[in-house]
């Protein structure tokens, strides 16, 4: 294989795992990031776990959607710039089509596919695939009792309802200062200075978060009453710009914006918009999509979608690169591998939400137990374990009915 055959093969590789990743991606981002574990991990062996971990604990600390960020992170890490581009588009693409076409649908015709029958099985399933993922990844993560603890203590902190971002910075904190100062104290030659230098970047990405998010208000104060391509482009930049936690802090941005200052959807709009985002795979982002054309056609979704997923590509541009030197200090080291059990700690947390909501009946626990037991003794393709669900979940909804 020659040179230039190589990078091109990476690249077609790339652009055939992501698709397919959006094509499979129910659940949210705890559910992608195990599919992703999954591919790029466990089946090709592309990374190892350990960077893996290292990568996902730096997507959680930026802005953005974790998954696509992650899928970003991988691509970059297998084919350089270009892969970066490839991995990102490809995985939010499908989500994106099929979004778009239900916007059509909904638009033209006032209402959406049933589609329930389906989810009461992928629902499940894919909670299997994030639990399998947990203990892979937690196995990793939890080098030492210490770091176990942490996990544990973010875990508790998570399930209380402590702020994402703040419990993985403080796991990530406390981790570094219990793993770090008593061997500093120990040899005598501790040192703040590597801590400073190490944080920086996340210091300067929390910075320019806020100056976006004063940005983000000052400019809303003066309220608009049609919604023109550049207008809706701004609103969904900011969105993406700023947005940190779940799917329920993007609905308060789409809530307060959308609804309550510019007036451009109904409540009824915006509730069919988040139903888009819960049974279509891929990034929930692409709620953007279905939104942008409710409000203006084609172009509007093509300008939303552009918009809200344009920061993540910036972020992780500017994050990458810093992630090999960070491990190169004790003392950033550490700061990591508490972040990174942090990480699997808030993956614990949502496995445990996401089983409260959906393990509600026999079918349900069902298909999430074998999934499950699949799961930790095969090395089954994820499509027929999403596809599998789907189904029983299906034809056990016509014998229960």
């Amino acid at each position: 294989m020659t040179s230039n055959q190589q990078p091109l093969g990476r690249l077609k590789e790339l652009a055939l795992v992501f698709l397919k990743l959006g094509v499979l991606g129910f659940g949210g981002p705890a559910a992608h990031i195990a599919m992703m574990e999954e591919e790029v991990v466990a089946r090709r062996g592309w990374l190892t776990r350990e960077r893996f971990l290292d990568l996902l604990g730096a997507t959680n600390l930026i802005p953005g959607p974790n998954s696509t960020e992650m899928a970003i992170h991988l691509g970059y890490v297998r084919a350089g710039w270009s892969g970066l581009a490839v991995a990102g588009i490809c995985f939010i693409l499908p989500a994106v089509g099929l979004t778009a076409g239900l916007a059509w649908i909904y638009v033209h015709f006032g209402q959406l596919p049933q589609v329930a029958p389906w989810l009461l099985g992928i629902k499940p399933a894919v909670l299997a695939i994030i639990a399998v993922s947990v203990w892979r990844l937690g196995n990793k993560a939890c080098k030492t009792w210490s770091l176990g603890a942490i996990g544990a203590a973010v875990l508790a902190a998570s399930l209380l309802q402590l702020n994402e971002v703040a419990a993985l910075l403080l796991g990530g904190l406390a981790g570094m200062l219990w793993l770090r100062i008593p061997q500093a104290v120990r040899s005598r030659r501790g040192k703040i200075l590597p801590v400073v230098a190490g944080t920086w970047l996340g210091q300067w990405l929390a910075a320019k978060t806020q100056a976006l998010l004063a940005a983000a208000a000052g400019a809303g104060g003066a309220g608009v009453a049609s919604a023109s391509l550049w207008k809706l482009g701004l609103f969904f930049l900011k969105v993406g710009a700023v947005l940190y936690g779940s799917g329920y802090v993007l609905v308060a941005f789409l809530q307060g914006g959308l609804v309550d200052e510019y007036g451009w959807l109904t409540q009824r709009q915006l509730l069919d918009a988040i139903a888009i985002g819960q049974f279509t795979p891929g990034p929930v982002l692409s709620t953007a999509t279905f939104i942008g054309y409710m409000i203006a056609g084609a172009g509007g979704a093509a300008v939303a979608t552009t918009a809200i997923f344009a920061p993540s590509f910036l972020f992780v541009a500017l994050v990458n690169p810093w992630i090999p030197r960070l491990r190169k200090s004790p003392w950033t080291a550490a700061f990591l591998d508490a972040v990174n059990v942090s990480a699997v700690a808030l993956m614990a947390a949502v496995t445990v939400k996401l089983g409260q909501a959906t393990l509600t009946a026999w079918p349900a626990w069902l298909i999430a137990v074998a999934a499950t037991l699949i799961g930790l003794r095969w090395k089954i393709n994820l499509a027929w374990v999403v596809v599998g669900g789907g189904a029983l979940g299906w034809l056990l909804s016509l014998l229960t009915s």
